[in-house]
């Protein structure tokens, strides 16, 4: 079937191009009357629109890139539908970009994205400095930074991952553990740093009877937590530590599945926080106490602060939004109890 143009439509509606156009993109100012007979000019000739012509012409797109660490992550999942379910208000799409933690990835997204004239992005960044993000809002394209502060040169939503890790740590030393293992990595993830740098706090306030170690991964995944277990699990006991904090709850639960596999109890041999509380974390085979972060409410309003910079671009300020965490506390972090 031959393509149906805009002119064809107004043809059959008895008006002109001008009145189809706005039946399309500004309904409300045209009669009912008018636009019945428009969009029934719409159906019979099967006419769909042209979105990349009318992008080109208003020069932006109704979508919007968002571009994350992980997507086989939950926390990342929940995130993209906390902004999804405003845009979907907006008549706005989202399109989920995996940067998989590799910086040359995440620029190639944003290019891409650049090209494709979005609204606007918003992005885990891979690394703490970000100098591309800032020209890019310069060249018109705005930015939020979603999980991770910005400096006040883009809005930006994110959680006190430092106090997040100090309350974590606080709370294993109140159980009674005196070697603690930080689990996570890479430290260029301005999130691990933040949180490895609260558990640090913590330990330092205890005073010097309580040791912390830290063990890296080059990703934030299922498979490395196991790797960090399979190597603690092969330490003599009195080399392991009593507990871990890990960067986040992909990481605790492949700690778990090694702790498991090598006939280790949790949290007799080994107490486990996470970090984001995913839904997985409750769903455990030994129920994670973990660091929540309001996953849906970031991606909310992370899309609400794009949105209004959108709008408004010359009154627009940028805001760095920073909510609190909770520690939620579950059966994987009992007290210790010195094994006999």
């Amino acid at each position: 079937m031959a393509t149906r143009n805009i002119k064809e439509v107004a043809q059959l509606a008895r008006v002109s191009v001008g009145t189809v156009s706005n039946v399309l993109n500004r309904p409300e100012i045209v009669s009912p009357a008018t636009r019945e007979r428009v969009f029934e000019a719409i159906k019979k000739l099967g006419f769909v629109r042209n979105e990349v012509a009318r992008h080109l012409r208003v020069g932006r797109s109704r979508t919007v890139g968002l571009v994350v660490l992980d997507v086989a992550n939950p926390f990342f999942v929940d995130v993209a539908q906390g902004a999804e379910s405003v845009a979907d208000d907006h008549d706005t799409m989202v399109v989920l970009c995996n940067s998989a933690g590799d910086a040359g990835r995440e620029r190639r997204h944003l290019d891409q994205l650049e090209q494709q004239r979005v609204m606007g992005i918003l992005i885990t960044p891979v690394e703490a400095e970000t100098p591309w993000l800032e020209e890019l809002a310069a060249r018109g394209t705005p930015v939020v930074l979603v999980d991770s502060p910005a400096t006040g040169l883009q809005c930006s939503v994110a959680v006190d991952d430092r106090l997040g890790g100090q309350i974590a740590g606080a709370h294993l030393i109140e159980r009674g553990h005196r070697r603690i293992m930080f689990v996570g990595g890479p430290m260029s993830v301005k999130q691990v740093a933040d949180r490895h740098a609260g558990v640090a706090g913590a330990v330092a306030a205890a005073g010097g009877d309580v040791e912390l170690l830290t063990a890296t991964a080059p990703t934030l995944t299922v498979a490395e937590g196991r790797a960090i277990g399979e190597r603690m699990a092969e330490l003599p006991a009195a080399e392991r530590p009593t507990a871990a904090f890990c960067a986040n709850d992909m990481m605790a639960l492949g700690l778990l599945q090694a702790m498991a596999t090598h006939g280790l109890r949790v949290p007799d041999d080994l107490a486990i926080i996470g970090y984001d509380d995913i839904d997985f974390a409750a769903a455990a085979a030994v129920p994670l106490s973990s660091v929540r972060q309001p996953r849906e409410l970031l991606g909310r309003t992370a899309i609400d602060l794009l949105l209004e910079e959108v709008a408004e671009p010359e009154q627009h300020r940028h805001r760095q939004v920073i909510f609190q965490p909770d520690l939620v506390i579950r059966e994987s972090s009992a007290p210790y109890r010195p094994q006999s």
